[in-house]
């Protein structure tokens, strides 16, 4: 299959029609609004519906809509939008709504500014809504992994009847690379015979909801839910393990940032210094199992992101007290550079000796 050069926010687009998207529910914000675009042109060529909706608020109900009547629907925004999504968010991960919702993060808090940036990770591993529910998590780290997670999460959210996010940031959504678009997945997935609509057999009644006035049936409906998270657990969770043989100090990075620390790898060897990396793809669920058995001679974990700060809350959960962790963070949309990472593992390893 010949490959195409694709700005990356389009790219997602292209891989939602190729997956079978057959609605998009969205609101203009930057550094997203190329994925709108490309969507409003041509999702109705592979006869979807693209509708603008008034607002953030206005699209994730739609998504609701739509997810409740059986179709694979997206939506997608960038951080503030996203946060003003999280209830709907919650009300489809309640009802067990399929749907998939993709985030090109920008800085924050508040409205912030344009630039790349990872301080959304809390907002989307820990649920940014109300209630007990998690969301499966992709972070691509390239424009091709971004096409191959799209189409992915489509086929795992209607796996397990659950919302699932697409967690890039600007850099990913604006830069371009050359990319293929692959077959799906060919899950086997369930029939959809839980959905509301015109589909279903005459006076069958059905009921999309998730709200339990009684304690007693509201409590076994949560404990459902959480049997299926550690089904996902157990067959979703994803990284990658990059130099980590012997290596003296092991890097946790995702997305764009795991890019630079591999830069920072092939520096280091000029230095005879061995930095491994681990990476995870998924980072709902993370993967702790990643942590297990790592090489004797590594003297401490070193958590990079564009962020103050989130995910090294879950690498010291992982590690488990086995090794010291260090953070390297740049927020406010500055990307790090693979020197500085370079000149982070030298002071780690000074001052271990």
């Amino acid at each position: 299959m010949a490959k195409l050069l694709m700005k990356g926010n389009e790219a997602v687009g292209a891989a939602a029609i190729k997956a079978g998207c057959k609605y998009f529910f969205g609101y203009p914000i930057t550094p997203q609004n190329e994925l709108p675009e490309y969507m409003s042109r041509e999702l109705p060529k592979a006869g979807g519906t693209y509708l603008q909706a008034e607002s953030e608020i206005g699209a994730i109900n739609m998504v609701y809509g739509a997810a409740g009547a059986g179709a694979r629907v997206m939506t997608s925004s960038s951080s503030p939008g996203i946060a003003l999504k999280q209830e709907g968010i919650s009300y489809l991960c309640g009802a067990e709504l399929p749907c998939v919702i993709v985030n090109m993060s920008r800085t924050g808090p508040g409205l912030g500014g344009i630039q790349p940036a990872q301080g959304d990770y809390f907002q989307a591993t820990r649920g940014g809504g109300n209630g007990d529910y998690f969301t499966p998590v992709y972070a691509p780290a390239s424009i091709q992994e971004t096409v191959d997670l799209v189409m992915e999460a489509f086929d795992v959210a209607d796996a397990y009847r659950t919302p699932v996010m697409i967690l890039g940031d600007g850099m990913i959504g604006q830069m371009m690379e050359s990319v293929e678009f692959k077959d799906s997945t060919n899950r086997d997935l369930p029939p959809k015979d839980w959905a509301v609509g015109p589909h279903r057999v005459k006076d069958e009644k059905k009921l999309i909801n998730s709200l339990y006035i009684i304690p007693e049936e509201m409590e076994p409906h949560i404990q459902k839910l959480f049997r299926k998270y550690d089904i996902i657990k157990q067959k979703e969770t994803r990284y990658e393990k990059i130099n980590c043989d012997g290596a003296d100090v092991v890097a946790v990075a995702y997305g764009t940032v795991s890019r630079i620390v591999r830069n920072a790898i092939k520096k280091l060897e000029d230095d005879g210094i061995k930095l491994g990396l681990i990476r995870p793809i998924t980072l709902w669920p993370f993967p702790i199992e990643a942590f297990d058995g790592l090489s004797p001679e590594t003297k401490a974990l070193l958590a990079v992101e564009m962020s103050a700060g989130q995910m090294i809350d879950d690498v010291k959960i992982a590690n488990a007290g086995r090794l010291p962790v260090e953070f390297y963070g740049r927020p406010g949309g500055i990307v790090p550079k693979p020197a500085e990472i370079v000149e982070k593992v030298k002071a780690i390893l000074g001052g271990a000796k």
